[in-house]
């Protein structure tokens, strides 16, 4: 039966009807943290570079690994991480070392090294996490760290002596480790003389005198009477300092002068483009300065600045731990997953965080410091991820942002709109630049807390 319409249907008044209309949105918008609590420094040169105290490297970071039909194997020229073998350079010499390193699993609770047995084999952790202990002031055991992906310890072994363990290792979780007993040790140091050549070599250099950051020490008197005859003393400076230079994020945006003509009310279409591209633009470099493998905070943490979570998930004691490295952090960033990850831990421990305000905002904190979601940080398809603390400005020695401002046809800093002209199809063409980078002036100024489980 077919009803009698009685008044104008709603479908044909719109037709007469000005249709109310949002602006243009987009989904991958997002607060961008990093970018506004980081103070930017202006690069006029397109570079900056950061002068340090004369520092003398030891051989402190992590080797590499390569997985075959289930068997791991060190990478030969990533054994030049151990200190024994820093700068040496023989492939022959390092693929015998890398073939000699034998695989076993240990299971969580096992003693992998006990105290006060003798340094009788170099230890690599291929794949998980350990503990190290140490013989506490009253009888007990202190725990030392965490140890985890690509660490090492009793490299000294290389150098032969009589050394005992100072420590006890014990796996937290399934840990897969290599090792590289004594026994095979001298074996090849009597087959290679350049093997032969390097350890004693570094047997006998003494490292020059330095503070417990390995700047080269300024000598100091104190504490005398009379008249002493003073140290004389000068500050040695790094001969080659890093330079970072600004880097680039772009793209071409193209608008059909007849959209841009015809279709430009209530809002501008050349102008929308523009506002979404720029939103665009900045998200790809918040995510340059989190990634990037050359400028980018996540690969310039300094290993002496990288802690292991006790367990598995982020919990207060181990963003204390992480704040303990450094003094003056005014910045936890850690994804949104890692974020919900902590607050599970608080929760389960009855501890509640106030949070503080920021920026207008009120944000997560941990100990007053805030606790800021960046989505750039990655999430393994294991479920890991980091939060890093930051102190920031020049003047604190700390991270900062840089650009350069006053560009030609800068529409926000470091960032400029360059009209390209207009083609023979009459598209309209602008070059959308921004230029950036991030620097880290002392090692301590970031730290990282790692293999964050955001799952659990």
């Amino acid at each position: 039966m077919t009803v009698e319409q009685l008044s104008l249907s709603t479908a044909a008044a719109r037709n007469l009807a000005t249709t109310t209309k949002s602006r243009p949105q987009m989904q991958g918008i997002t607060p961008r943290w990093l970018l506004r609590v980081l103070p930017w420094v202006q690069a006029p040169g397109g570079a900056y570079r950061v002068n340090r105290r004369l520092t003398y490297r030891v051989g402190d970071g992590r080797v590499t690994f390569v997985v075959s039909a289930g068997q791991v194997r060190v990478v030969p020229p990533e054994l030049a991480e151990l200190p024994a073998l820093r700068g040496l350079d023989d492939g022959e010499v390092l693929e015998g070392l890398a073939g000699r390193f034998a695989q076993r699993v240990y299971e969580p609770g096992d003693t992998i090294v006990e105290a006060g047995r003798p340094v009788d084999r170099v230890v690599l952790i291929a794949h998980g996490k350990a503990v190290k202990l140490g013989a506490g002031e009253y009888g007990g055991l202190t725990r030392l760290g965490v140890l985890a992906d690509g660490e090492f310890f009793g490299d000294r072994a290389l150098l032969g002596g009589d050394e005992r363990w100072e420590f006890t290792v014990r796996a937290l979780t399934p840990c897969t480790v290599l090792t590289l007993p004594r026994a095979d040790i001298d074996e090849l140091t009597g087959r290679f003389d350049a093997l032969r050549a390097h350890l004693e070599e570094h047997r006998s250099a003494a490292l020059p005198p330095h503070n417990r950051h390995g700047e080269a020490a300024i000598e100091l008197a104190s504490g005398h009477e009379g008249e002493p005859v003073l140290p004389g003393t000068f500050v040695d400076y790094e001969l080659a300092p890093r330079e970072y230079e600004l880097a680039v994020a772009q793209t071409l945006l193209r608008v059909h002068t007849r959209v841009a003509d015809l279709y430009n009310s209530p809002y501008d279409q050349v102008g929308e483009q523009l506002r979404l591209t720029i939103e665009a633009l900045r998200e790809q470099q918040e995510r340059e300065m989190v990634n990037n493998r050359d400028f980018g905070l996540l690969h310039n943490v300094d290993l002496r600045q990288r802690v292991q979570t006790d367990g598995g998930p982020p919990t207060p004691d181990d963003l204390d731990e992480l704040l303990s490295r450094r003094r003056g952090t005014r910045v936890f960033l850690a994804h949104p997953r890692a974020i919900a990850a902590f607050g599970r831990e608080c929760n389960r421990r009855g501890v509640y965080p106030r949070p503080v305000e920021l920026d207008g905002a009120r944000v997560h904190a941990w100990r007053g410091v805030p606790l800021l979601p960046c989505d750039k940080i990655p999430v393994s398809r294991r479920g890991t991820s980091a939060i890093l603390a930051m102190r920031l400005g020049e003047d604190k020695q700390g991270v900062v942002g840089l650009r350069q401002t006053g560009i030609p046809d800068e529409v926000s800093p470091g960032l400029s709109v360059r009209f390209t002209g207009i083609d023979e199809r009459g598209i309209l063409s602008y070059l959308v630049s921004t230029y950036f980078s991030a620097a880290v002036l002392v090692p301590d100024a970031l730290g990282m807390l790692e293999n964050v489980e955001v799952g659990r």
